[in-house]
Parts: C-alpha cells; structure tokens; sequence
C-alpha cells in the first residue's frame, strides 16, 4: 500500500502527534523517530474508546469520534442512533421504529459526507442519515470547527462517515453478522443482516491490490400511535353577544371588522374574565379547542446498502481507489387517523365547560351535532441512491502530495400515495382536553333511538364516504465533482506545512408531483361504497376499503379501543377500480421545478509553530454558487392549467479560518478557534410558486398557501470555539468546550394574507401564506463536558468498569418576524432557537471481562421549541417538547476468539412523547402525545 517516505512521514507526524512525543529527552531524529513508534491493536469497548480519544487527540480542529469497535457495541441500526450519546450532539424524531434527527450543539444544519465526500438524498442538500447503517462503517467523525480544506456547509457542524477500505486489514477478514429484532407496539420479529469480505495481495511487478464488499439489509415493522388536542380558538361564554348563541365559535370578522388577533405569540388572553369586542360589544370569552384527533401510523421499512472498494499501490509513492456506495430505501404505511370537531353548534342543551383553575381556557366541555371524519392515508416510498468515486493519491517528492478525484452520486425518490375519508356528524360527545397529565380523553354518545351504536367507531354503519385523495411524485438529484488537493511540506521553523486546493460540483435538483381530489356527488355510505367497488371490479368484493385498528393507543388514554379508516393500500391496490367509482383520471406527474447549480471553491491553508508547544492552523476558503431555476405549478387543483416561473441567483463568500492548539503540558491540550460557515438554501425553498389549501376545519376561515423564495440568500455563522482536553490516564480523559454561534440571514417563515377564491364554490375568502425569507438573526452559545473513565486498582471483579458522560449547556435565541396582513413586520420577536433543548446529558455505564461486556445507556434532553404553529389560531403560536429520555442496554457474550452472540434493548421506559404550544404551558395548552416501540434483539457475530 501507499507508504510516505521516512522524511516526510516525520514532518507530518511530529505536527500532528505531537502531543505524544512532547517528552524532556534528546531529539529524535526523523529516521529514529519512526524506527520507534509502537502500532497498538485496539479490541473491545476500552479498546474502541482509546482509539477515539486518540483520533480527538491528534486532531487539529475540535472532533468527537466513534469507531467500528464502539458502533457494533452499542444497540444501534443506523449511524443517528450511534451519534446519540457523542458531547454535544442530540437526537429527536424518534418514530417510525427509530430516531431520525440529528443535532450538533443543538443546531440541525449538518454537513455530512462519507469519506470526505458530500452526500446527499434526493432533491435535498443532505442525506438522509438514518439510511445509513451502522454495520458499513467503520468510524465516525464528529467536526464541530472546520478547516478551510472542509466543505463550507454545516452550521451546526459536519459529520464525515468513514467506510472500511481493504488496506484498513492486514489480510483476508470476513464478517457476517445478524440480529432479530423484536418491536412490541407492531409485535413484529424483524431481520438485520450484514456481511464484509475483504482481501489484499500482492503481484509480482503490478504492486499491491486490494479488494473489499460489504453489504447489509434490515427490515423495520412500525407502529405509532397519537393523540392529540387541538388548536385554540374563542368561544362565547353562556351570556354570548345578542347575535349568537351560547358556546359557539367567535368568528375572526363581524359586522364591525376583526374581533380578535390570531397568531400571537402568546395567543389570545387566557386570565379569568377576559374581555374582546364582538361586533363593537366587550363580550367576555373562553378559549377551547376547535378539535381533537389521533393516528395510529403502521408499516414496513426495507433498507438494503452496499459499499464497494478497490485499493491498488502499484509502488510506494502512488495509490488509486475506485469506491461505490449505495443506500437503499422502500416504505409503505398506513396512517389511520380519526379527527372530531369539538365545538357546539347551538342545536342542543350541553352542560356548562369546566375550565382549568384561574383561567378562562376549557378543560372539559359537551358538544352536540359536532362534524367528524376517519382517513386513511397510505404512502409507499423508494429511494435508491448512487456514489462512485475514482481517486488517487501521488507522493511527487518527498515534500509534495497531490490528491485528485472525481465523485458522481445520483439519488431518485419516488411515492405514490392514496388517502379516503370517511365522515359523520356525531350524535354527540364529552371530550376532556387534558384528562391526564396533558393526555386527552374523549367519549362519543350514543342515540337510543336507533339501531346502530354511535358511540362505536369502528362501526361501518356510522360512516359516509367521504373525499378521495390521490397524489404522486418524488424528487431526483444528480452531481458530478471534481476536487484536487495538494499538500507541501515546508519543514521551517514556524511554518510546517502549505494545504491548497479547489473544488467544482454541478448539480441538479428536480422534482415532480401529481395531485388530485374528489367528493362523491351524493352522500354515499361506506357500506355502499364497498357495493360500487365491487361492481368497478376490486378486489374482495369492496370489503377491502375496510382497514380496523384494534388496541388504540395502548389503552393509556381515556378513550375508544377501536377505530376504522379507509384501507390506503387496497386503494393504491386497486387504484383503478377507485378512480372510476369517483370519476378521476389516472394522471401523470408534472416537474415542479428543475435546478441546475454550479458551485466553485478554492481554499489555501498552512499550519504554523508559534512556540514548541503553540501550533496551529490558518486558512481561507472562497466559494461561489450560481443557480438556474424553473418552477412549474398547477394553477388551481384537478384544473390541468399550469403556470411557469423562471429565476437566476448568484452568491459569492470568502471564510477565513483559524486554529490554535496549545499542549500546555504532556496531558493537557488547549484549542481556540475561529471559523465561517454557510448553510444553503433547501431547493425546495427556492420554488416562486404559490400552492393552495382550502379551510381543514369547520371553524376555520383562512385558507393556508405555501411557496418558496429565489431571492433567498445563504446563512451565514462566525462560530468561536475554546476547548480544554485533559488526558489523565490511558483511556480516560475530561473534556470541556465553549463555543458560540453568530448567525446572520436567518431563513424563517414570511406571512401575508392572499384574498382569493375557495375552489369549491368560487367564494373569495382569506388564505394565509406563508413563504421562506431571510429575515432573522440568531445566536447560539453553550458548554459542554465530556467523560471517558476506566478506573484502576479496582478489585479484580470490577476491573473493567468504566463510564463515559457528556453534558450540554446551550443558550440559543433569534429574532422573527411578526406581520400585517399585507406582510410587512409589525414587530420582532426574540424566541429560542428551534430543535435547541438548553441542556442534555448521556450517562453510559460499561463492564467488560474477557468474556462478556454489557452496557446501559441513559440519554436525556430539557424541553425543547420545535417551530410555530400556522397562524390562524388563538392560543400561544410555539410548539414545545417536554423533555426527552431514553435507556438503552446492550450484552455481548464471545462464545470464542471468532464468535459472538449479543442481546439488546431500546426505549426501555417505553415514555410517551409529548408536546405542547407556548413555552411553560405543558398542561393548560398540551397538544401533541405519542408512544412508540421498544425493541428487543438477539445476535450474532461471526468474523475471521
């Protein structure tokens, strides 16, 4: 393999180990300083740590490291789930039989790449990280600063995912590994299987090659459920304006204009006795929920990945790797959904609403008469994305390296997806908005003087057919990159090294869509829908619309067990038999918008040695993006009337960088930092088009649009960063870092309100839309503190206990934008930043003997902002978290020096999720809860 001369292997080493041999004894010389050095085989969890504390160590920038060792250890299927207990970084999105969001010092804006190269999925800039097994890697790096030979994107930080390559081994290794995994909410067994084989060998006069195939497939069996409370708006009191009745719902505009504000920040007044004028009357008011609903979201997940390398050192100055990678993706669920209003309708006698203590804001109330519908939406998704990559890297002298390659990913997501609803006015219902520690619970009632039990939801007899929704499409993207890198090795006394380089990369972004919907002409039942079916030719004679959910939420909310939904999959099944019945075209997708961006970026960087024991790093990076867009939109839904839009944009950065490291004694390191970052815009952000949503609700009165922005410029960060590294004994060391984020041109959401006509009736009422700008600022800072501790002299039978801890302090604010109707800012709001808990902490506890190793994991988050509700509402506008926990255990038992059999388990506290609108209001205005799966799962590794 590729092998650096004795000269240049010791300029390089002493600038980046230096902290190794930082010793008081006579100079080595460069040949004897390589003579000495000791190559340490790693094994097992102790093993796995040290080599990331090595790597974190010897790094220049401030990094965090998993390796192959510590992500086969822990109970994780992707690298997401691995990157949860790494300082610094936190999780969420947990559904869907797994965790899905990654965050770096609480910010979501990750670069990620995969053996240094940019990744991406689709039509978006990133990659869909939980694609990603953990069974294909063999470490991760965790890059909270950056160099300027770095990609420039990633606020919040960058990933680099590293693959095993066939030099990595010494010879032939071979591992096959498999797990089955079982999910208790979809009571389900699941496979996870991987395989690696890897050769090198040499040929007498042609060099050294090497070889090296790694696959892996996992299947995934889902179930979530929710519950939810919905949004709030105003009610009348018993004693209503003289043109109302009691109870009912205050319209937004009367007689004399706007009654009440929506979308504040704090939503409306919610002390006792608050007054709002009603067509020019002070007119005291409730505030209750406009609704409540739940889902029970089931499914199957396929991912198949594959990782292909090629290594050939034809001598020792030159070596070439050809390398594909590919990450699979097939998902089909169904989400059952049931959805009643809650408001009265003035046609009954209901008994007074009981409000929370001190408030005007209903708790429970009676409703009569109130509309109702059950969906059932079906997606089926597939993704398959494509890396090739042909490099080499040249030793031209003993002073200069080159690198070059050339990189080509193409990634294609398509869906197709189906979705009925089934209506009903109920006969009536009791409804407690917050029955249990923010929990709703709701009870339908029954009218005696008819056959069927209205009260029961999964009763076919209850229900009319209701809206068809047939939708399609997906998004592809493509790019060709070329990077050269070229390192000289100066040798002087303060100047080590000059790093210099370029990169291009064309890519493209399209994607495409197709969307329809229908309402039968006449109320039809679903028992005659199932009688139309059959006669357009379905299967199972129509019965199969039919899809029943059995043990509703686990039975810990105070509610029905039961509940029935349109089947989306026998619709997708039998697609044509359901268009005919409701009249619709088998339509084709149309592009919605087609991208073409061309990026540019020369950098220069040269480390440097201010004392023996200061170094450091300084670079700049200049970077240029242009971009040509095309928009596509249809006009106005089922219209087949399209309009197009055309844009051009240009940005152009220059990011300086600069690093100093401090080896302030053999066991202590001290770095400071000072970079520039960029997070782009998302394509789909850039879309000038407008798309349009009638009124969901019976008590709503606007509309809601969305569009994108091409104008929409780049964020920027100033990100300072200080860290202390205190290695105190082997395998163990205490960590600290502080570090701020400056953010400027923020892209948050723009409102005004469009008048434009309702498409079922022609009639102009107010839609709200909402657009992407950049028109906030925001700042970030925070602490956090890591831990890697094998204790010594224990007694023999605690040898090998050990701990690793980290601890996260953030402080994060921004400034948004409120607007007028015709959207200009009325105001700006200081607010926390989304996705930002203020502290998080892991806790891992580890024993490993000979034989076995076992550990518990224990991840916790405060309570968290998540984003903004859409503002046509009258309670607080912010959604919260509550805080978050996991506990996570592992066991592996080596049968033999080959063999090892392992049991895990996850999301052991089985908690409910649960969120909320308005910081500090998890009970008065709880809003979202969820339960999802734990896993249990045996496995087994065999490698030789």
């Amino acid at each position: 393999m590729f092998k650096r001369t004795h000269i240049a292997s010791a300029v390089v080493m002493a600038f980046t180990c230096q902290f190794a041999f930082a010793q008081e004894e006579a100079p080595k010389t460069p040949e004897n300083n390589v003579d000495e050095m000791e190559v340490i085989q790693v094994s097992g969890i102790r093993g796995s740590l040290n080599k990331a504390l090595d790597e974190k160590r010897a790094s220049v920038q401030i990094v965090d490291a998993i390796v192959a060792e510590d992500i086969g250890k822990f109970p994780d299927n992707n690298v997401v789930e691995a990157l949860q207990r790494v300082t610094g970084v936190q999780t969420t999105g947990r559904g869907a039989g797994e965790v899905s969001a990654v965050s770096i010092r609480g910010l979501t804006d990750v670069n990620t790449t995969v053996n240094g190269r940019a990744i991406f999925t689709g039509a978006g800039r990133d990659v869909a990280l939980q694609d990603i097994p953990a069974s294909l890697l063999s470490g991760v790096t965790v890059y909270k600063t950056r160099s300027a030979d770095q990609i420039e994107r990633g606020i919040a930080g960058a990933i680099d995912i590293k693959t095993h390559r066939p030099f990595n081994f010494e010879g032939e290794k071979v591992v096959l590994a498999a797990r089955a995994i079982y999910s208790d909410q979809p009571d389900e067994v699941d496979p996870n299987i991987s395989a690696l084989l890897s050769n090198r060998w040499e040929i007498d006069g042609a060099g050294e090659f090497g070889a090296l195939f790694n696959i892996s497939y996992a299947e995934t069996h889902y179930r979530d459920d929710t519950i939810t409370a919905g949004a709030v708006l105003p009610y009348f009191t018993n004693y209503p304006h003289p043109n109302y009745t009691p109870y009912s719902l205050i319209p937004k505009t009367g007689s004399q204009g706007v009654n009440w504000d929506e979308g504040l920040e704090n939503g409306l007044a919610s002390d006792v006795g608050s007054m709002m004028n009603v067509d020019g009357v002070p007119t005291e008011y409730l505030l209750g929920r406009d609704a409540i609903f739940g889902t029970s979201f089931t499914g199957l997940r396929k991912r198949p990945a594959a990782s292909v390398s090629l290594q050939w050192a034809p001598n020792e100055t030159l070596e070439i790797t050809a390398e594909g990678f590919y990450t699979g993706y097939e998902n089909e669920s169904q989400n059952a959904m049931w959805f009643s209003n809650t408001y009265e309708n003035g046609n009954g006698f209901i008994e007074t609403p009981t409000v929370f203590d001190g408030t005007n804001v209903i708790k429970e109330k009676q409703a009569i008469g109130a509309g109702g519908f059950q969906s059932g939406d079906f997606s089926y998704g597939k993704t398959d994305s494509y890396l090739y990559a042909l490099g080499a890297e040249w030793q031209a002298s003993d002073y200069l390296t080159i690198n070059t390659e050339v990189v080509y990913q193409d990634s294609e997501y398509k869906t197709d997806f189906f979705a009925m609803r089934f209506d009903r006015i109920s006969t009536g219902l009791d409804v407690d908005f917050n029955d249990n520690d923010g929990i709703p619970g709701i009870a339908f009632w029954d009218n005696p003087n008819t056959a069927v039990n209205e009260a029961d939801m999964a009763a076919i007899e209850n229900w009319n057919a209701g809206t068809v929704y047939d939708n399609g499409g997906g998004n592809a993207g493509d790019a060709l990159t070329f990077t050269f890198d070229a390192e000289y090795l100066i040798g002087g006394t303060y100047f080590d090294k000059v790093k210099f380089g370029g990169r291009y990369e064309k890519r493209t972004a399209e994607e495409f869509t197709r969307t329809q919907d229908k309402n039968l002409k006449d109320l039809t039942s679903v028992s005659s829908l199932i009688d139309m079916l059959a006669a357009a030719g379905a299967a199972d004679d129509g019965s199969g619309i039919v899809f029943q959910v059995n043990d509703y939420f686990d039975g810990r909310a105070d509610t029905f067990d039961s509940f029935i939904s349109a089947n989306g999959g026998y619709m997708l099944d039998n697609a044509s038999a359901v268009r005919q019945v409701y009249n619709l075209d088998d339509e084709d997708v149309y592009k919605t918008f087609d991208i073409e961006e061309n990026s540019f970026a020369l950098y220069a960087t040269t480390n440097f040695f201010l004392t023996e024991n200061i170094s450091g790093e300084i670079g700049v990076r200049y970077v240029k993006y242009e971009q040509d867009m095309q928009f596509t939109a249809e006009v106005t839904p089922n219209s087949n009337v399209f309009e197009s839009s055309a844009a051009d944009a240009s940005v152009s950065k220059v990011l300086p960088s600069l690093v100093l490291n401090w080896n302030i004694t053999d066991d202590v390191v001290g770095r400071i930092a000072y970079t520039n970052t960029l997070r782009m815009p998302n394509f789909t952000d850039l879309n000038a088009l407008q798309y349009w949503t009638e009124p969901l609700t019976e008590g709503a009165e606007y509309g809601t649009g969305v569009g994108g922005n091409p104008e929409l410029k780049p964020e920027e960060s100033t990100n300072y960063d200080a860290s202390l590294e205190w290695y105190f004994a082997e395998s163990s060391s205490l960590y600290g870092a502080y570090f701020k984020r400056e953010i400027d041109g923020r892209i948050v959401s723009g409102r005004k309100v469009v008048m434009r006509p309702r498409a079922s009736d022609g009639k102009i009422i107010p839609f709200a839309l909402s657009a992407p700008v950049n028109a906030s600022e925001g700042e970030l800072s925070g602490f956090e503190l890591g831990l890697v501790y094998f204790p010594e002299s224990l007694p023999e039978y605690l040898n090998g206990l050990g701990v690793q801890a980290s601890y996260t302090s953030l402080d994060s604010s921004q400034l948004t934008p409120e607007y007028y109707d015709d959207g200009t800012i009325s105001r700006f709001v200081k607010s926390k930043m989304a996705g930002v808990s203020d502290e998080s902490y892991s806790i891992v506890g580890i024993y490993e003997r000979d034989s076995f190793d076992m550990r518990l994991s224990y991840v916790w988050r405060s309570e968290f902002y998540t984003g903004n509700e859409a503002a046509i509402f009258a309670n607080p506008i912010q959604f919260w978290n509550r805080p978050e926990q996991s506990l996570d255990f592992q066991f592996s038992y080596n049968v033999n020096d080959d063999l090892v059999v392992t049991f895990d388990a996850t999301n052991i506290l089985d908690d409910v999720y649960q969120s909320y609108y308005g910081e500090g209001n998890d009970n008065l205005f709880n809003f979202g809860n969820g339960i999802y799966s734990r896993t249990f799962a045996l496995g087994a590794r065999y490698s030789f």
